[in-house]
């Protein structure tokens, strides 16, 4: 069986805890980001939970982590 690839796209914008969830960021946080408020900027700086319903087809895209 061969191994399988990392699909690299995935691994720079998704990244696991220690306990095993997966996070990710928040979409839209650099385009147009002059124009945005300090307030809406700094909600973009935080890493969210992946929702469950992604949870296997992410897993697929980075088998080994």
């Amino acid at each position: 069986m061969p191994k399988l690839k990392t699909h690299k796209g995935a691994k720079k914008r998704i990244h696991f805890t220690g306990t095993g969830k997966i996070m990710r960021m928040k979409q839209g946080k650099s385009h147009f980001r002059r124009r945005k408020s300090a307030k809406v900027k700094g909600l973009y700086d935080e890493t969210i939970t992946l929702h469950r319903a992604d949870i296997k087809r992410i897993k697929k895209l980075l088998p080994y982590q």
